[in-house]
């Protein structure tokens, strides 16, 4: 009889027992979820891309010589818009955590026209158009987040215009005269902000003011008109409003993933 409870007590007590060893052999660790990866942003590099906008052009114009003689008068002024669109090419370099300094061209095929009647001859009408803008410049920007950067630029600036003096008296309207293929050469700032929607890819909105100056035009006569062509002193300025896409080629380490 003791033998066999001494038995049955040996036997519950191993029951109980083993599982309590199993469980204590069992793994104690396991491996940790795997974060979300990080992208870090660098703006370090060179770009291409393009843009499409909107310019506004003002002109001021004033006779020097009217058919060969000295006749300061007053020729009009008018403003003009037009549809522009180009590409632009450039190198940034991003220091100090927040800060990116670089360099760009831009070039815009435009036709931006605008006329006028002359003050001082009603018989005659101005007709200008922009067809081309040019810009080098440099940049200067502080990232608000990673991927947004606020910028200022400033720099040189090229254009060239086509002017035409029309005389609708007697009729028909001839050209009377004419200045085509002037190239413009001036100075420009703006700002924008620009967005990197993904590693490499960027769009950005800008505003740009450009001054060239003041500067004495000789015309060339029309083929039906008759007299000596006048020298026009004119005032030119332009503005843009431009949206783009810019692909950058990155020379300053790549996109990192850390986890």
């Amino acid at each position: 009889m003791n033998k066999f409870l001494t038995g049955t007590i040996a036997a519950a007590t191993m029951t109980l027992a083993v599982p309590a060893l199993a469980a204590d052999m069992a793994p104690r660790y396991s491996k940790a979820p795997m974060a979300p990866p990080v992208i870090v942003y660098n703006w370090t590099g060179c770009y291409i891309g393009g843009n499409v906008g909107g310019g506004w052009s003002r002109i001021r114009e004033t006779g020097v010589t009217v058919a060969g003689v000295p006749f300061p008068s007053d020729f009009g002024r008018s403003e003009g818009t037009g549809v522009i669109g180009g590409a632009q090419i450039g190198c940034d370099y991003q220091f100090a955590g927040n800060f990116v300094v670089g360099v760009q061209g831009m070039f815009d095929f435009a036709d931006i026209r605008s006329s006028h009647i002359l003050p001082a001859f009603p018989a005659f009408f101005t007709e200008n158009r922009t067809k081309n803008v040019f810009t080098a410049t440099g940049r200067i920007g502080y990232l608000f987040a990673p991927q947004v950067l606020g910028y200022v630029k400033g720099g040189g600036a090229w254009a060239r215009i086509d002017t035409t003096h029309f005389a609708t008296v007697p009729p028909p309207t001839i050209v009377s005269e004419f200045a085509t293929g002037q190239d413009r050469q001036g100075w420009t700032v703006g700002a924008g902000l620009e967005w990197m929607f993904a590693p490499g890819w960027s769009v950005f909105g800008e505003y740009n003011y450009m001054d060239f100056g003041t500067k004495s035009v000789g015309f060339v006569t029309g083929p039906l008109a008759v007299g000596a062509p006048s020298v026009v002193s004119t005032r030119f300025e332009i503005q843009q409003a431009l949206v783009g896409v810019n692909y950058k080629f990155n020379w300053g380490g790549p996109v990192v993933a850390k986890y």
